[in-house]
């Protein structure tokens, strides 16, 4: 291996892979105003309003704590806001203002955008190939004791 170069690895190269397609998203979602991992919490939201902190993070596969940090955020930006829970006040629930569904169209058009510069020059059986093997390494990795 040459002295300062990291090996060629899956790893190295899925990281190499999630550091550019996360700069690229975060370059995109920036010009309409969304900070990173906001348009996750959005799309959990277009599909159900009113859950708890709690269950958006299990969705999420977060810590509550990033949860919470983003919806502070997000209600800054007025995109969500979170409500008492009717039966415990203890618990607050989160909902999608109109800026939070009017944005939809354009998190939507720019993710479509982003998978087609993603996975330009690949075959539609490449794309599933590729698709199905990741989600396989994410599996593994997901696996207890992996």
């Amino acid at each position: 291996m040459d002295s300062g170069r990291l090996p060629t690895t899956v790893g190295y190269l899925l990281a190499q892979v999630c550091k550019a397609h996360y700069s690229r998203a975060r370059a995109v979602l920036d010009e309409i105003g969304l900070y990173r991992g906001q348009q996750f919490v959005l799309c959990t939201l277009w599909a159900k309003e009113g859950i708890t902190h709690s269950e958006l993070a299990d969705v999420l596969q977060v810590h509550p704590a990033t949860v919470t940090n983003a919806l502070k955020r997000m209600e800054r930006s007025g995109f969500v806001e979170r409500r008492p829970d009717s039966e415990d006040q203890r618990v607050s629930r989160v909902y999608l203002t109109a800026a939070g569904r009017e944005i939809r169209g354009a998190v939507e058009g720019i993710w479509a955008e982003l998978e087609e510069q993603t996975m330009a020059g690949f075959s539609q059986d490449e794309r599933e190939t590729l698709e199905h093997l990741l989600q396989r390494v994410c599996e593994n990795l997901q696996r207890k004791g992996a």
